[in-house]
């Protein structure tokens, strides 16, 4: 019987335990405002009381007056109507918990990497060199997507497809920090046959938004297609196409396989990369250093967002119910208190 009643007292108390308050969201707040007004008007009700009330005069010593701590239980009634009027006042203001789902769903961007690893992306104005820099940008790129099929093409003096569009990004990661100038043994830069490879893998999705990111450091001296018509084929199948321009302008150093350094002269064709961009609804950028390629590529995140759509459940239910039935036993426990000697009129 003891146990059955310290359970029932234990998950009555949880209700007015101000951790579980603060959990509550409130469809009435304006009530909890009215909490702190209900001890000061019983304050003034107590006041106004005993100036009002009659008075019955006797003559007693002082010392024949004993106080005694039972006349502090005619508070207890106004104690438990202040209770009372507090639970109805929460229950009014409607505690709430909402459980709550989010339903997220995204539709993923297609991106080609096309990466130019002919031999003079080894040239070092980048640290330790154009290629180097070009991996470690384009692997933190890949880092930040999440809903993308990213696929790599690798070109030179000709180009080919290095990993098909995948959202495998621990695969494309380990095979852009494979890249190396020696993967094709033909010397140049076909700028135009990177791109038809790049269309090729592109041409047959569904995604709605299709994107080419070349990265090269050269003019367009090899290949079978040009660069322009390569570009025009890619805007006709809704391919954007983001160029960037590897390298800084004048002479640049250069290591040889016997590691001898060299100035050579850099020989970029930015013209060609522009109207590429132009051609294809893209934008064409120039890095100068590391940094600033960094720069481009999240601009580039910034500019290819992939979109999620968000449905969101809302389950909300109503715990009034708890502080009505307080408010009902304090009720009924005041009225008790009414009817016995603890409201008896006469008072020391």
């Amino acid at each position: 019987m003891i146990d059955t009643f310290l359970l029932y007292f234990k998950k009555s108390i949880y209700w007015l335990n101000p951790e579980t308050l603060k959990r509550f969201d409130w469809e009435n707040p304006v009530y909890l405002y009215l909490i702190p007004a209900v001890p000061v008007l019983l304050f003034l009700r107590w006041l106004v009381t005993l100036r009002l009330r009659q008075k019955l005069d006797f003559a007693f010593f002082s010392h024949h007056i004993k106080s005694s701590w039972i006349t502090l239980l005619r508070f207890v009634p106004s104690i438990i109507f202040g209770f009372f009027i507090c639970m109805v006042l929460l229950a009014l203001a409607r505690p709430q918990l909402s459980n709550q789902t989010i339903e997220q769903s995204a539709e993923g961007i297609d991106i080609v990497l096309a990466i130019d690893i002919s031999e003079s992306m080894t040239i070092g104005d980048f640290k330790p060199n154009r290629l180097e820099a070009a991996k470690k940008v384009a692997l933190n790129f890949v880092n930040g997507r999440k809903h993308d099929r990213i696929g790599l093409v690798v070109f030179s003096g000709e180009a080919f497809s290095l990993a098909p569009l995948t959202t495998d990004y621990e695969l494309t990661k380990a095979l852009i920090k494979e890249i190396n100038y020696k993967m094709i043994t033909k010397s140049g830069t076909a700028i135009g046959n990177a791109l038809a490879v790049s269309l090729n893998r592109l041409k047959e999705t569904n995604s709605k938004s299709k994107v080419i990111i070349l990265i090269s450091d050269g003019a367009n001296i090899e290949g079978t297609i040009d660069p322009k018509t390569a570009a025009k084929l890619n805007h006709a199948l809704n391919v954007k196409i983001y160029t960037i321009g590897v390298g800084k302008d004048g002479e640049v150093p250069y290591k040889n396989e016997k590691g001898n350094i060299t100035m050579v002269k850099n020989t970029l064709d930015e013209s060609t990369l522009r109207e590429i961009a132009y051609i294809s609804q893209g934008q064409y950028f120039r890095a100068s250093d590391i940094h600033v390629l960094k720069n481009v590529f999240n601009k580039i995140n910034q500019l290819e967002k992939t979109e999620i759509k968000e449905k969101k459940f809302k389950d909300t239910k109503d715990y009034y119910h708890p502080y009505l039935y307080f408010a009902v036993v304090f009720f009924l426990f005041w009225l008790l208190l009414k009817s016995t000697f603890i409201s008896n009129p006469l008072e020391d």
